[in-house]
């Protein structure tokens, strides 16, 4: 397998592969821009040993250098690429002609397209995964590169390929679990399309309270009643960490701990959450303040009020009097010289009322250009916001957290250094509150109410960054709930325990986005249909679709006997005939009204599973690559 990137995503899915899989991995990086050519492969060693851990034994060498017999590395070690630019001579020195998989993930998508595109030229039998951010130019890629796979093979049925093309998002892969963090309770979602898997996170049940399992308890946190914020750390959590499907005996036994589980299927709105921030133009409440629409209000009453009076006391009839009125009021009236007195004093009145009018009306004029004029510009946090999340850094995966938490309908002030970032157009059209400026400056998060905020979710690229707003943000409110973004392992580790001993009583959470979206690339280039991953804490719920011909673990076994515990369970099968199944569980077209695939989640234990079936599976890392990894005969046809 073929691994080209040139960011953490790239390492730590090389990573998975090997450790995980046990798979033969080619490393394709860029290489090092230094003035020597020595140089340039000496910091490649280094790169490959920090990767890797072992730097005698990785091989490195650059493109167009002769391959030498000794240059193989042993099967068991990866071979390192490094290349000044992705081109179709590149994939040929790395071996796309024979591989089985190859992974795109440079953090750029125009790379990633044309080098897919070159690929698929080369190998119409390879299996693409390609990370992309633009979601509608992924499918859209997606069948360009099937059918040309299919031109080139004649004969060759791509809705039989087992995932020919696939394109992920890490930054939608890891929104929901970001998004999730800042606030407790919050569903995680797997959204597949039409179809969505809601796996809710619950904190432990009270004293004589019995919890509700949902469909299934797909995880044991590691939070319990006397420590609610856990005993979270890193990657490699040990024995006081979250434990992955557990059985029913763990469940029952494991009093006290915060659990998550599968609690409801369901269908999402067509056009998803987006939909309802779509619209463009402003409230008219947001036009004119509270204070001028009193006043209009109040004069129109007034209006109707001297209408009515004068319909009394000239009788006449409720229209004329208003006719009248409304002539007095705006002037064009004739004088009522020689009438009634009460009709003389009320015309009095009513051009008194009249000149009131023109302040009014300007004041109106004024504030509704204002308004357009600003419609363009970022919204201020209003004055009694709180209960708000903080969020800092719009770039790829702040600005999707963004759309994932105003779909949760919860309230969020970002804050961003760069107002030319990419999430700036969304938060301007969605109306968020924005604050432009450094957050290591003293009174950005002042600015962004953080005193009254209920969490903090620290997103920018920058560890450090990330970890200075943190403790700045805890100084100015103890009890905030955290949320990091940080890239090393070991740092986050640090962190956390840091921040936890300093308040106990809060929660702090770091995340690694890279950690996140590695293993559901890592399935999908294994050739199964990755529906999507579900973070628990620092670890990772893999869910994937399944063809149960051929596995001995699930063919001819009932439901329960194909569960094992802390590695997958079977969470739903599709009850449509194979026929009439859609190649690609993960982007069928389904609709409230039709569900195509006919999936069936309250599925009874006893249920014996057949070669013809297909099932959605949960399970850890490891799980997954015992069950979905290729078989031998595969593996050895390359």
């Amino acid at each position: 397998m073929i691994v080209c990137g040139d960011d953490a995503l790239a390492h730590r899915l090389a990573t998975e592969l090997r450790e995980v899989y046990g798979e033969r991995i080619t490393l394709v990086v860029p290489a090092a821009q230094t003035a020597r050519g020595s140089e340039t492969q000496n910091a490649g060693r280094v790169r490959a040993s920090a990767l890797f851990g072992r730097m005698s034994a990785v091989m490195t060498r650059a493109v167009g250098t002769p391959v030498n017999p000794g240059d193989t590395p042993p099967p068991d070690l990866p071979r390192v690429v490094e290349v000044l630019e992705l081109g179709e001579d590149t994939l040929v020195d790395a071996g796309v002609g024979h591989a089985a998989a190859l992974a795109l993930v440079y953090d750029d998508d125009e790379s990633n397209i044309r080098a897919a595109l070159a690929a698929r030229r080369l190998n119409p039998h390879l299996r693409l995964v390609i990370r992309l951010y633009n979601r509608k130019l992924g499918q859209h890629l997606e069948e360009l590169l099937d059918q040309a796979a299919a031109l080139a093979v004649p004969g060759l049925d791509t809705a039989t390929l087992d995932a020919s093309t696939t394109v992920l998002s890490d930054a939608d892969t890891t929104a929901p679990a970001l998004a999730a963090t800042a606030v407790a309770g919050t569903s995680k979602v797997v959204q597949a399309d039409g179809l969505l898997l809601r796996a809710v996170e619950r904190t432990p049940p009270g004293r004589g309270e019995i919890a509700d399992p949902g469909l299934c308890t797909l995880a044991l946190l590691s939070s319990t009643t006397n420590d609610p914020a856990g005993a979270e750390g890193s990657d490699r959590s040990g024995h006081d960490g979250p434990r992955l499907l557990p059985d029913d005996r763990s469940v029952a036994e494991a009093t006290g701990r915060g659990t998550v589980v599968l609690e409801a299927i369901s269908h999402s709105p067509a056009g998803g959450g987006q939909a309802r921030f779509a619209g463009r133009g402003a409230p008219l409440k947001q036009l004119f303040s509270r204070r001028l629409r009193w006043s209009l209000a109040a004069l129109g009453a007034t209006v109707v009020a001297l209408a009515a009076v004068s319909a009394v006391a000239t009788d006449d009839s409720p229209l004329h009097a208003m006719y009248l009125i409304l002539l007095d009021l705006f002037g064009i009236g004739d004088p009522a010289v020689g009438a009634e007195a009460d009709r003389q004093i009320l015309q009095l009145l009513t051009g008194v009322v009249g000149l009131l009018m023109l302040p009014l009306t300007v004041a109106a004029v004024l504030e509704a250009l204002g308004t357009f004029r600003n419609a363009s510009a970022l919204r201020r946090p209003p004055r009694g916001l709180s209960g708000h999340v903080v969020l800092l850094g719009l770039g790829k995966i702040g600005t999707r957290v963004l759309m994932r938490l105003r779909e949760l309908g919860i309230p969020v002030v970002c804050v961003e250094e760069d107002p030319e970032a990419r999430g700036i157009p969304l938060a301007r059209r969605l109306r968020v509150p924005t604050v432009l400026g450094d957050v290591t400056e003293e009174g950005v998060l002042e600015a962004a109410k953080i005193h009254r905020a209920h969490a903090l979710l620290a997103l920018t690229s920058a560890d450090t960054t990330n970890l200075e707003a943190a403790l700045y943000a805890r100084s100015a409110k103890p009890d905030l709930r955290v949320a990091l973004r940080v890239y090393d392992d070991d740092f986050a580790t640090a962190v956390y325990r840091s921040l936890r001993a300093a308040h106990p009583d809060a929660l702090t959470r770091s995340r690694s986005v890279s950690t996140l979206a590695a293993p559901a690339f890592a399935v999908a280039m294994m050739g199964r249909q990755i529906l999507g991953a579900v973070p628990v804490e620092r670890k990772v719920l893999v869910f994937a679709a399944v063809e149960v011909a051929g596995h001995p673990r699930l063919e001819g076994r009932t439901v329960a006997e194909a569960f094992r515990p802390g590695a997958w369970r079977i969470v739903a099968l599709d009850s449509a005939a194979p026929d009439e199944r859609p190649p690609d569980l993960a982007y069928s077209r389904r609709t409230p009204e039709n569900d195509g695939t006919g999936l069936v989640w309250d599925l009874h234990p006893g249920y014996v599973l057949r070669a013809e079936d297909r099932v959605v599976v949960a399970a850890t890392r490891r799980g997954a690559a015992e069950l979905l990894g290729r078989r031998p005969h595969l593996r050895a046809g390359g």
